[in-house]
């Protein structure tokens, strides 16, 4: 009796949502792995730091000063009232980082430190492809990789590996921002409202969307049947994170300035510059002997202000400019605490393309010397924040 030969399966071809992730992963790899060589060398630095010191690592990086915060917040909640007493109402934390914590915690093993530790890491490998993604589409792939390695090298990068919700809300923020070059309005606006959960200045994300959008939708009204609802529709959703949360914590505390009356007993409050200029004064001309993190601070204020300035005559997008501006608005209007600023502005990826299209345009030496600079500097200022430093990064 004759026998039929058994043919093998045809291959299983993947779907092309599959390829196209493979393909952009393909594409930013050299960006990804240039922003892993930054961190690690800053890992092994403060590794050696903390031995020399008999410091661990681990509590350092998981559950220290915010991050305690954010996991008190996951393990017992929010305050019901507001209270007296200052910098001590966790209100003032904005709850999806938290709450990731907690909901994530149920699924992974270990503690919930080690769970908020690796989301943070995580979500900087996610913001580290969306600023690549930036550079990339703006100016090419040279120019990608060297802005995500500009971003890993800044004098504060330890925290894309803290507890905190720095790399969370830079990874929402520059999808955020690509959303919008590549004309996904309501991508865009879904992205800015998770931004507008995870941080205070999530609003930046907000007015750039916002703005962007009103905007097309007024140069393009021909497009009433089609684009500009969806435009419209980015331009409501897009703050509703933020608007959301200051609203719910107004109804908690039954009052309608709640959030802002929290933000008061931080010392958070908008004076126009006055604290910031004073304490610039007193670093760089006053104390005869800053502290070391105080000066870093106080010089990445200063640069940010003229790497913006670069950024308006350099002409980049308008949502680019948006968000940087109400960023450093913030930073810079806030009468609050000073040591935290240069680490609220590290999701200001766009204030580097400057530097890294001028990078691109100079010698392969000089390159490479700025780049080594950098990351050597960053990993001894990282070291320094966390291991001299006597308060919060």
């Amino acid at each position: 009796m004759a026998t039929t030969a058994l043919r093998p399966n045809p291959p299983a071809t993947s779907s092309p949502g599959k390829r196209r992730l493979h393909h952009h992963l393909r594409h930013a790899a050299p960006a990804l792995l240039a922003y892993l060589a930054v961190r690690l060398t800053g890992l092994l630095v403060l590794t050696l730091w903390a031995h020399h010191r008999h410091h661990g690592v681990w509590p350092t990086l998981a559950i220290q000063w915010d991050a305690d915060w954010y996991l008190g917040i996951a393990d017992h909640g929010y305050a019901h009232t507001l209270g007296t007493a200052h910098n001590a109402n966790n209100l003032a934390f904005f709850p999806l980082y938290p709450y990731l914590v907690k909901a994530l915690a149920v699924l992974t093993p270990g503690t919930r430190a080690s769970t908020g530790l690796a989301i943070a890491v995580v979500a900087s490998f996610l913001a580290a492809w969306g600023v690549f993604a930036v550079g990339d589409h703006l100016h090419g792939r040279r120019v990608g990789v060297l802005l995500t390695t500009l971003w890993a090298a800044l004098p504060v990068g330890l925290v894309q590996w803290m507890g905190y919700t720095e790399s969370l809300f830079t990874a929402f923020a520059a999808w955020t921002l690509y959303a919008v070059l590549i004309d996904r309005p309501v991508t865009a606006a879904t992205l800015a409202t998770f931004a507008g959960l995870t941080r205070p200045t999530g609003i930046a994300a907000a007015a750039a969307v916002t703005t962007w959008a009103l905007l097309t939708a007024r140069r393009h009204p021909k497009d009433h049947r089609t684009r500009t609802p969806r435009l419209l529709a980015a331009a409501a959703l897009a703050p509703l994170g933020w608007c959301g949360y200051v609203g719910w914590v107004g109804l908690r505390l039954h009052r309608w300035d709640g959030y802002f009356a929290v933000q008061r007993l931080w010392r958070n409050e908008l004076d126009g510059g006055a604290e910031t200029v004073r304490r610039i004064k007193v670093t760089l001309g006053v104390d005869p002997r800053p502290h070391l993190f105080l000066v870093l601070v106080t010089i990445t204020l200063i640069v940010s202000t003229v790497l913006y300035a670069l950024s308006v005559w350099d002409r980049q997008p308008l949502p680019l400019l948006v968000f940087t501006g109400v960023l450093l608005l913030i930073v810079l209007g806030s009468g609050g605490v000073y040591f935290p600023r240069a680490r609220f502005l590290l999701p200001g990826f766009p204030l580097l393309l400057p530097v890294a299209l001028h990078l691109t345009r100079a010698s392969r030496r000089y390159r490479t010397l700025f780049l080594i600079a950098a990351v050597l500097g960053s990993a001894y200022c990282g070291g320094s924040m966390v291991m001299v430093w006597p308060s919060a990064p």
